[in-house]
């Protein structure tokens, strides 16, 4: 059994950015959580399309991001598994390695795409939801809650840092030749740099 608190943010980090440190890091101080365990999505089952950079360059480049912050670790659990990363596997895993205390932290454009989610009952039995407010992003919560009654109990709602940043952006941005330094970490902007990604 795995002690304390241990929040989860999960996503395709591609590349990661400050706006995700961010919020982790604000949801580890609200929520007085022991770690955050970042995971990069394997097989995004919602983006057909699927991520730009590969399974490997965003794991590295999220490690690379979360190296100076002892309460971040990165984890490959969905990187190493086949097929489409489903979070109510990835939490069932979690708590057969002994980490019970789950947060599952979320955006509020994630949280509005929960009926879209595989087995969102199980999800509400294996963690709590934290749902982070993000600028020009609405969630219907009333809608939400009729969908799933459990969630009630299960909800906490953060207001987070609202960095206006997303990788979609920084992606362009790189593309067009433009500077993406002072939104994502330097060592993930050298690594970009070097690997020549999103060109």
């Amino acid at each position: 059994m795995i002690s304390g608190r241990t929040g989860i943010l999960g996503g395709s980090f591609d590349p990661i950015h400050f706006g995700h440190l961010a919020i982790a890091e604000e949801a580890r101080v609200v929520l007085r959580l022991s770690r955050v365990l970042i995971i990069p999505v394997g097989e995004q089952p919602l983006k057909p399309g699927g991520s730009v950079a590969s399974p490997a360059h965003r794991l590295a480049m999220a490690r690379l991001a979360c190296a100076d912050n002892p309460f971040f670790e990165v984890s490959s659990i969905e990187i190493d598994r086949p097929g489409p990363s489903y979070t109510y596997v990835t939490l069932q895993l979690l708590h057969e390695q002994g980490f019970n205390d789950l947060y599952l932290i979320l955006g509020m454009d994630a949280l509005a795409d929960l009926p879209r989610w595989r087995e969102v009952q199980r999800i509400l039995e294996l963690a709590h939801i934290v749902g982070v407010s993000r600028p020009g992003v609405s969630c219907d919560m009333s809608h939400l809650l009729k969908i799933f009654p459990g969630l009630t109990e299960r909800l906490i709602v953060i207001d987070g840092p609202r960095l206006d940043i997303a990788s979609a952006d920084l992606r362009t941005r790189v593309a067009q030749g433009r500077p993406i330094r002072y939104q994502t970490p330097d060592a993930v902007v050298t690594y970009i740099e070097t690997h020549h990604l999103y060109r």
